[in-house]
């Protein structure tokens, strides 16, 4: 096995431990991953949506068996969510500007939380209006950049008090799922170009999906997953400015 390849394996694997831990995919970290390590642009984004197929799975597997979902803040936001994904996948757009804009919201959602460590009051669930616009919004720029829409859903309902953490954390979980599943339907062309050894990368994600989804589902507590977040939304958002 060649050095790189070794090297983008543990990279991936790193990541979707973190990323799962707190109900998300992955896929801005492997975007990342790629980007650092010159893979062409054409091979990340449809390759990011799959290994987020398999991680968010076993995310959503996890954090519902445990008790940490909720049917009624989920639907909502989905119902838009999909289609808007499949749109966005669709789509081939600059989206220099638009990252950069990204990567500063995100930033500023990880230091909100990195400062808000009290614990979970009870949550008001969004109206249903709301959360279909807001659901349609991050469909839409999750099928652009090639994501499932973690990043978006997880802070907006903690920072909004729609959700305790670990709901949030089960409910982007399955959020994540169907918004990469129809994001890549929507960009299903370019599965022809990913890379030869793509089920080794697979392998990496789902094993860091196991065990992150189990730490994050069992062991860690709403503090310590407020704190990965706030760490996966800096390296997000350092990832979208820079690279």
């Amino acid at each position: 096995m060649e050095p790189i390849t070794l090297v983008i394996l543990v990279a991936i694997f790193v990541v979707a431990v973190l990323y799962s831990s707190v109900g998300h995919g992955g896929a801005s970290g492997y975007l990342a991953v790629m980007a650092f390590l010159s893979v062409a642009p054409t091979v990340t984004r449809p390759t990011a949506l799959v290994l987020n197929l398999f991680v968010a799975s076993i995310g959503a597997f996890q954090f519902y068996r445990a008790g940490h979902f909720s049917w009624g803040i989920f639907w909502p936001f989905a119902v838009t969510s999909i289609p808007f994904a499949f749109l966005g996948g669709m789509i081939s757009l600059p989206t220099s500007v638009y990252k950069i804009l990204l990567g500063l919201v995100l930033l500023f959602a990880a230091f909100r939380l990195a400062w808000s460590f009290s614990k979970d009051v009870d949550p008001m669930p969004p109206k249903i209006w709301i959360a279909l616009i807001c659901g349609a919004a991050m469909g839409l720029l999750s099928g652009l950049v090639g994501v499932g829409g973690g990043i978006f859903l997880t802070p907006l309902l903690l920072l909004m008090n729609w959700s305790e953490t670990k709901t949030a954390a089960g409910v982007s979980a399955l959020f994540i799922l169907v918004n990469s599943a129809s994001g890549l339907l929507g960009n299903h062309k370019q599965l022809s170009v990913l890379p030869p050894d793509v089920w080794f990368w697979i392998a990496a994600a789902i094993s860091g999906g196991i065990l992150g989804s189990l730490l994050g589902s069992h062991r860690f507590n709403s503090l310590m997953l407020r704190r990965v977040l706030a760490a996966v939304l800096l390296f997000a958002a350092v990832k979208l400015i820079f690279v």
